[in-house]
């Protein structure tokens, strides 16, 4: 679903991403980690199309969009959450999904002088949709609570919840699980499976919870210092000696239990 090949980023003199190649496979959920200063967050922003890479290519689905604008991504399927949700902070759970879906008639002054009739039908298809993902996401109960008024992790569900409001191809999810109580990752983390298994969406998932990333991710890729250091499942990077050291440093030889904070 997505090729990074070769890709460097710099900022200045400080290169953050130093020619990366990584696959993101068809089907999967694959997991992103690494040490502070690793890269991780500055390529999910280059695949997002937030920054342009200095140098190297991005492919979706074959084709090359780097450098692409993240509308021009999000049109061809490429979705990517954020550590800290945005929402509309006074408007319903609802009303935040409504908004998710582009180009809606109801936008054009015209349209809402003339083609009353269109506009109402086509706001009423995307309501039920709403109410659709809201159910799929079992937070029913939320539907007419203002956005701003949730949890942190229900605006997680609820930025899971957008990714469903279009025909996303590919979702990155950055630090999902941060700032949510088990109860609720759980939940997110039983809805991401679902995605994968009944939707077929294929994710790629920064986290720092080890737990979280072994219940979802196979492959799980491991960055250091702008580039790919290792690729294997959950139990095979927490035992690779190099991904040991580059959490703990040199000499040092317990094992990482938590590794991966934000980039």
């Amino acid at each position: 679903m997505i090729e990074v090949v070769e890709v460097s980023k710099n900022f200045g003199g400080v290169r953050a991403v130093d020619k990366t190649s990584l696959s993101i496979a068809k089907g999967s959920i694959t997991g992103l980690i690494g040490p502070n200063g690793a890269g991780k967050t500055t390529l999910f922003n280059i695949i997002a199309g937030l920054y342009a890479p200095t140098s190297g290519q991005i492919l979706l689905d074959g084709e090359d969009v780097s450098g692409l604008p993240p509308h021009e991504l999000f049109a061809k399927g490429l979705l990517r959450t954020f550590q800290i949700a945005h929402e509309f902070s006074t408007m319903t759970v609802t009303e935040n999904l409504m908004m998710v879906p582009s180009e809606q008639l109801g936008e054009k002054l015209l349209n809402t002088w003339i083609n009353r009739k269109a506009v109402r039908e086509q706001e009423e298809q995307i309501r039920q949709k709403a109410l659709e993902v809201i159910d799929f996401l079992k937070i029913s109960h939320l539907a007419d609570e203002p956005a701003g008024n949730l949890s942190g992790g229900q605006k997680k569900l609820l930025e899971l919840g957008r990714t469903m409001m279009v025909d996303a191809k590919i979702v990155l999810l950055d630090e999902v699980g941060a700032g949510v109580n088990r109860t609720l990752l759980a939940e997110i983390g039983d809805a991401i499976l679902r995605l994968n298994k009944e939707r077929g969406y294929t994710f790629c998932m920064i986290e720092h919870d080890m737990d979280f990333i072994g219940r979802l991710c196979d492959p799980v890729i491991v960055m250091a210092e702008g580039s790919v250091l290792a690729t294997g499942t959950a139990e095979e990077v927490k035992n690779n000696e190099e991904v040991i050291e580059a959490y703990l440093g040199r000499g040092m030889k317990q094992k990482p239990t938590v590794p991966g904070a934000s980039t």
